[in-house]
């Protein structure tokens, strides 16, 4: 009869144990469709109590709690401050805006509001100089397209001539 081994694998929150003759025979108790001991994700386990259980059930996979760490550490007790010798109260601070930050802000937005009429200006500026380039675009475009008329007309006359 083939010795039985104890092969363990782990989802991270339950532990997988099986008794079989074979690392394959332990992937099919499994229903494993890789192998699961070349990615390191499966072993063989000479746990005397896990052995015990899974011998007692061949190629019954046995499910258990994971023994893993916890990810985060047990809370340390809060280590009290020593007693604070009493002193004089910090003066409170004021509530509300000072008179400075309240200056401060209505300059900000006065230059804000400059800023923006000049932008305003310099763009009906640029519009001004726009529609002057325009104007002397179309004037120019109808000044060639007369010109290139007269000259096609004389061509064609001229090479009536050749004829």
């Amino acid at each position: 009869m083939a010795r039985l081994k104890v092969f363990v694998t782990s989802d991270g929150f339950t532990d997988y144990v099986v008794a079989a003759t074979s690392r394959a025979k332990a992937l099919a108790a499994w229903g494993a469709h890789q192998d699961l001991f070349q990615s390191g994700g499966a072993r063989e386990t000479d746990d005397p109590d896990l052995v015990a259980a899974a011998i007692a059930e061949p190629g019954h996979v046995l499910r258990r709690p994971s023994k893993v760490t916890p990810l985060v550490p047990k809370r340390r007790p809060a280590v009290k401050p020593a007693t604070p010798t009493p002193s004089k109260a910090a003066p409170s601070k004021p509530r509300g805006p000072t008179p400075a930050q309240l200056r401060r802000i209505a300059d900000l937005e006065a230059e804000l509001e400059a800023a923006a009429e000049r932008h305003a200006a310099e763009l009906a500026r640029i519009a001004v100089e726009k529609r002057a380039l325009e104007l002397r675009r179309d004037e120019s475009e109808s000044n060639f397209l007369k010109r290139r008329t007269e000259l096609r007309e004389a061509l064609h006359k001229a090479r009536l001539v050749l004829r």
